[in-house]
């Protein structure tokens, strides 16, 4: 067992999940896991239970009645709060360094209480650009009134939220961000050092060794991830449109995921399969089949199937807006789009140029063999070994302070 490196108690919003986030917990536990470190963990989930497993011990609290939906696969519980007495005695018997939570939701609201009771440091990564989010579900809401009072109120809306998130990451001591972009706004925004939490995949998990289709076919473009007005999948049928425009008509899109924009596509879209959700052996046959990837998101903030895609071998095409701009290297893994119809141009390549095809289903899979979730997470300890080690030296020179 690992006893030099912080003993971390970690509150993820998410985990049992099919999304970015929580397959970023499931790996920070395993990190852990396989290092022998000591890791507490909490999360909310369908049962009340304590497992042990080696050096990790985990916690699920279930959600009471008082709740509200966030969508169709997200809660917020507003007594949340509640299980700190749960919790309380178990945490003070692991002894926690420091406190990791993933962003404000009640699961992270919790984490941060636990922080500021027991007075130890807190650490919050930054998953979700949730002014974005509002900003689309505020235009969609009021979508019937003219159009620059839409944009108004989206602005405002974009706006007040970050600053309401702008002010919960002034409590943490020590932040993550997932690329540079959000490593500056966080720290011009709170003051508080923001280091760099880039993500990683399992490349035996995700590769091109599982794609079976028969050669020829559609030419098939996929997406994977909630469908949902923040994800800015109405654009999927709009690429379609542009690539018949075009002339091209030997391709389908192929979309995974679920959410409250699914019905539309399938209204709106004439050549697509909906597979909803997907995992395991199914999801890595489904990636490794797909031809290109179509992201249009421009609220994620890394866009974990990015590299989920690149790892099966597939390029990916993604808007400028948000994370994935970071991951895909232009030219290379794939193409940025400034706007739709460059991304419809970009994808009308692939279909049209096999050997460009070819040479960046390569060049995406070895982009994806350098990732290293382990790298990620000694990063991780180092910061928060560094956090810890400055307070100790700032707690001494309060005490020689004191007694001088």
């Amino acid at each position: 067992m690992r006893t030099d490196r912080a003993r971390v108690a970690f509150f993820p919003c998410v985990y049992h999940e099919v999304d970015g986030v929580a397959k970023t917990s499931r790996e920070f536990e395993a990190f852990a896991s396989r290092n022998q470190i000591p890791f507490f963990m909490a999360h909310a989930g369908p049962r009340d239970e304590i497992t042990t497993a080696g050096t990790i011990t985990r916690v699920q609290l279930p959600r009471g009645p008082v709740k509200f939906p966030l969508d169709r696969a997200h809660e917020y519980d507003l007594l949340f709060l509640r299980h700190y007495r749960k919790l309380e005695p178990l945490l003070r018997d692991f002894r926690p360094d420091v406190v990791q939570i993933t962003g404000p939701s009640d699961v992270g609201t919790l984490g941060a209480y636990v922080a500021h009771k027991m007075k130890i440091p807190l650490a919050a990564s930054w998953q979700t650009n949730l002014h974005q989010y509002a900003r689309r579900r505020m235009a969609a809401a009021v979508s019937f009134l003219p159009k620059t009072a839409v944009e108004k109120l989206a602005d405002a809306a974009e706006r007040g939220s970050f600053r309401a998130s702008a002010r919960f990451y002034k409590i943490p001591r020590l932040l993550f961000a997932p690329n540079q972009e959000m490593i500056t706004v966080l720290e011009a925004a709170t003051g508080k050092p923001c280091h760099l939490m880039s993500h990683a995949v399992d490349t035996t998990v995700f590769n091109p060794e599982f794609r079976n289709r028969p050669p020829g076919g559609p030419f098939r473009i996929g997406y994977v991830g909630r469908l949902t007005a923040e994800k800015n999948v109405r654009a999927l049928a709009r690429l379609e449109q542009a690539l018949f425009d075009r002339g091209h008509r030997d391709f389908q899109f192929v979309v995974v995921g679920e959410g409250a924009e699914q019905e539309w596509l399938r209204k709106n879209m004439r050549q697509a399969e909906f597979t909803g959700v997907l995992t395991g052996p199914e999801l890595s046959r489904t990636f490794a089949n797909f031809d290109v990837l179509a992201f249009p998101s421009e609220t994620d903030t890394f866009g974990l199937v990015v590299l989920e895609a690149f790892s099966s071998g597939v390029p990916a095409v993604v808007t400028n807006s948000g994370g994935p701009q970071y991951t895909v290297r232009h030219g290379s893994s794939g193409f940025v789009a400034r706007d739709g119809a460059e991304f419809a141009g970009y994808l009308a390549r692939l279909i049209s140029e096999p050997d460009l095809l070819s040479a960046m289903r390569a060049a995406a899979r070895a982009q994806a063999l350098t990732t290293s979730w382990d790298r990620i997470f000694e990063g991780m300890y180092e910061a928060y070994e560094g956090c810890l080690s400055s307070q100790s030296v700032e707690s001494h020179s309060v005490l020689h302070v004191a007694t001088t």
